[in-house]
């Protein structure tokens, strides 16, 4: 541990008087939904579980989960309720929220990703290197493709302006069955060839890949996935923080301390799960194009 972490913890330890000492010493109480993978479940296999794993061991703490649907009301339920017998709050830290997030004080980003465009492996799909290779396909193939969008997302942004929106199959922002969630969603409907591509948040992406990718290396990838570049009209990256409850500065401090001497084992953790990272100037930072974004 470094020594201004070190520093920050004894701060925030000195100045956390509504929790008993022991217990802020040694647990790290973390906000997630358990059913929402490659972010978090609850059998701790998401990218966002690895990274609180990794946070919680150089704090010298244990990960305790407030799991709770990441939908409408989550951050309600979640980091700022307490706890009907203790008072306390039931978790102090959100692992995953965009930057700025109006409904939390937010810490330095850790992850800066952006859309990809998904897709099992096909013959006029071959020559993809990013999504706006997509247009570039005959008008008759172009016009013969189902493109699973999310509503309200930077991809029926693009297939709006592009005039593809009548390829697409539209998807609720959230559904209101907990069981489901976008990538289980998408990969349904992709399996099954309801759709021919998908447009989707660069972490789902990846994962997707991930589960339907090569079996040896001799053998083509099942599935692949390219990237949207920067748009200058439209908003296809963003950087991703931790969420805090506001005022909280010090514990905020001790996180962003954290993420800035750690960041190169937060990247180890997010490219293992084939997430495509931008770098400060907006390029792919990596990309598996054989079997990932």
């Amino acid at each position: 541990m470094g020594s201004r972490l070190g520093t920050a913890l004894v701060c925030i330890l000195l100045s956390t008087g509504a929790a008993r000492a022991d217990d802020v010493e040694s647990v790290l109480r973390v906000c997630a939904d358990p059913d929402n993978l490659p972010l978090s479940n609850r059998s701790g296999e998401g990218y966002e579980n690895k990274i609180a794993e990794a946070l919680a061991r150089d704090l010298g703490r244990r990960v305790e989960y407030t799991f709770f649907p990441q939908r409408m009301g989550f951050v309600r339920n979640t980091l700022r309720q307490r706890d009907e017998t203790t008072k306390q709050f039931k978790c102090d830290v959100i692992i995953g929220v965009p930057k700025g997030y109006e409904l939390t004080a937010t810490t330095r980003p850790y992850m800066h990703s952006t859309y990809g465009l998904v897709f099992a492996q096909r013959a006029e799909f071959r020559e993809l290197q990013t999504a706006e290779d997509l247009l570039k396909l005959p008008r008759e193939k172009l016009s013969a493709l189902r493109i699973g969008v999310f509503a309200r997302s930077p991809g029926a942004d693009w297939l709006l302006r592009n005039g593809l929106m009548e390829r697409a199959v539209l998807y609720a922002q959230q559904s209101g069955d907990p069981a489901e969630n976008p990538a289980h969603t998408i990969e349904q409907d992709l399996a099954s060839k309801k759709i021919d591509l998908a447009i989707v948040w660069g972490p789902i992406a990846g994962f997707l890949v991930q589960r339907h990718s090569a079996r040896s290396e001799s053998e083509q990838a099942q599935w692949q996935a390219v990237p949207f570049l920067p748009d200058p009209q439209i908003k296809f990256t963003y950087e991703i923080a931790m969420g805090v409850r506001f005022g909280e500065k010090e514990w905020q401090g001790v996180l962003d301390t954290w993420i800035g001497e750690h960041q190169a084992r937060i990247d180890e953790i997010l490219t293992s799960y084939r997430i495509p990272l931008l770098d400060a100037s907006g390029k792919i930072k990596q990309t598996r194009r054989e079997n990932g974004p």
